[in-house]
């Protein structure tokens, strides 16, 4: 069965059933859960804008990664309250390569992706995070339905 899982999220409504999915599988497989979240870089300028109106023991926590780091810790206390092994994985970039990029890092056997995005001509234009996850995996992907 599965030995490593690797689950994306946003902290969204339909991220957050994707990783509760995931959790279920880790905790049928007894398999390590990888929450992978991605962020983008945010302006210097707005970072030190914003380091400004901190508090000093907090400034060195406001960056880019801020809300990521409440998004994975969040799912990952829901699966460590299932009793998964789970480690968290912030990542800079695009949600998909990210989600790719852990999956190969940690010779994940399997990926669970929400189903957001896929529906309409967009994904064929734009793409969307569970086609170019499909597509590029390295390995076997459920794609939760959540909308």
């Amino acid at each position: 069965m599965f030995t490593r899982i690797v689950v994306g999220t946003d902290g969204s409504d339909t991220a957050a059933e994707a990783v509760h999915q995931a959790v279920d599988l880790a905790k049928l497989a007894g398999a390590q859960l990888n929450i992978v979240s991605a962020y983008e870089p945010l302006p210097k300028r707005r970072v030190e804008g914003e380091k400004l109106g901190a508090p000093a023991d907090v400034q060195y926590e406001i960056g880019p990664r801020e809300d990521v780091n409440l998004i994975l810790d969040a799912a990952a206390a829901a699966a460590r309250k299932e009793g998964i092994d789970v480690q968290t994985h912030p990542v800079q970039g695009e949600p998909a390569e990210a989600i790719l990029n852990v999956a190969e890092e940690t010779k994940a056997d399997l990926i669970v992706v929400g189903n957001k995005g896929m529906t309409g001509a967009r994904r064929f234009l734009l793409g969307s995070v569970p086609n170019n996850v499909s597509h590029h995996a390295p390995c076997s992907v459920i794609i939760v339905r959540t909308t």
